[in-house]
């Protein structure tokens, strides 16, 4: 119960930050300013979807994409926290503008035309996001072989995570008029902090693993 804990509690910090609904919210709102609530709202439903099938795949089938292609689990925890390290130090440094790389607004006339993309990849989830899905996914598996538990903390993580961006989303409008800039600057640049630290951590447990490997090795 305690792995599963912390498990859950590593899925949302760790993914959180790097997809952001919050600081994707203004964007999402630009994007979609010639929308009805109501079809707003539908938008945000269909994202939110979205993004959670693309993290579970991402999540549970990522580890036997990186068996088929011989890559081991520590080089996947060193490269994966690298992006971690960088992504959150990208964000701590406020230069999210390549996230957010969409010029275009989305036409009304179809609802759904553009959930996919832009709208869900790369505006919500990109590629820092879908690696450390993997990367999480490897680690558990690493550690606790997907046992029940493990699998049910990971999907309660990934669903309140697509929540979270469904709630984002759907109340952009009324968000940033309760939190305002500061507010929503201060939530990303906390998250952002915690991502650069956890990047660490997975990091290290990549390098000490290749590091007693090289042990045993000599040995």
């Amino acid at each position: 119960m305690q792995d599963a804990a912390k498990n859950l509690l590593l899925v949302l910090v760790a993914l959180f930050p790097i997809v952001d609904p919050l600081g994707g919210s203004p964007f999402f709102l630009a994007l979609t300013r010639e929308y009805a609530p109501e079809a707003r709202k539908a938008l945000s439903w269909r994202i939110a979807m979205n993004s959670f099938f693309l993290l579970v795949g991402s999540y549970f089938v990522g580890t036997y994409v990186l068996a088929f292609f011989g890559i081991s689990l520590p080089v996947v925890q060193v490269g994966g926290g690298l992006i971690v390290i960088a992504t959150g130090w990208t964000l701590l440094k406020q230069r999210d503008d390549e996230k957010h790389d969409v010029h275009r607004t989305v036409q009304p006339q179809d609802t759904f035309h553009q959930a996919f993309y832009p709208l869900t990849m790369p505006l919500t989830v990109g590629p820092g996001s879908i690696s450390v899905a993997i990367t999480l996914g490897a680690n558990a598996a690493h550690h606790h072989a997907y046992n029940p538990l493990t699998i049910s903390a990971a999907l309660l993580g990934l669903v309140l995570i697509a929540i979270s961006i469904w709630l984002c989303y759907g109340f952009a409008d009324r968000l940033a008029q309760i939190l305002g800039a500061t507010g929503m600057t201060v939530i990303t640049q906390l998250s952002s902090f915690f991502l650069v630290c956890i990047g660490v951590q997975i990091a290290w447990n990549g390098i000490k693993a290749l590091l007693e490997s090289v042990t045993l090795h000599i040995a």
